[in-house]
């Protein structure tokens, strides 16, 4: 019956390293931001899984403490900190991150562009749809963006700032041709 139930004395401690570890995971993403929360990029998807992995089995783990399971934890934040700061250099960006795509530009389909994306036709047809599109002529740009969202610019909006479009119009079939 034991290995059922285990120690009372045992069940005290690994509670307490649960709540100290769960703690110190919340502390970690106050500090280090809140991308891994919101929509998440391969980087912060991998820091959010190592987490969880940590908190989850640490404090189960009669060979591991408490300092240790934080020590490892703080490590995974502080690593996750420090790739999130070095997506501003220049040229570390591309390395772990997916730049956006552009996958419709004047109302073309770019092929090439959605098989770089994993897509075929259909996904863009029901990501159109699922955006309120009724027809492929009603959108001037869809981007694949970053974390896996599609945006979408309608040739009826007019005046769209160069900014907002700089690091996806240089891959248009214009610019592709000339490149």
């Amino acid at each position: 019956m034991g290995h059922l139930v285990g120690g009372t004395a045992s069940i005290g401690w690994i509670a307490l390293k649960a709540i100290l570890l769960y703690l110190t995971a919340l502390i970690g993403f106050r500090i280090t931001h809140r991308r891994t929360l919101a929509e998440m990029s391969p980087f912060d998807f991998v820091a959010a899984v190592a987490v969880g992995a940590i908190v989850g089995r640490v404090p189960n783990a009669d060979t591991t403490s408490f300092v240790e399971g934080a020590a490892t934890l703080v490590t995974i934040l502080a690593a996750h900190f420090l790739i999130t700061g070095l997506r501003r250099v220049p040229g570390f960006a591309p390395l772990i991150e997916h730049p956006p795509r552009l996958l419709v530009a004047n109302g073309q389909v770019l092929d090439r562009e959605l098989r770089r994306c994993g897509l075929i036709r259909s996904d863009l047809y029901a990501l159109l749809r699922q955006n309120g599109m009724q027809s492929l002529d009603e959108a001037r740009f869809v981007i694949f963006e970053q974390r896996g969202k599609v945006s979408i610019v309608r040739k009826a909006v007019p005046g769209i700032t160069p900014d907002l479009m700089l690091d996806v119009l240089e891959q248009t079939p214009e610019s592709q041709a000339a490149g």
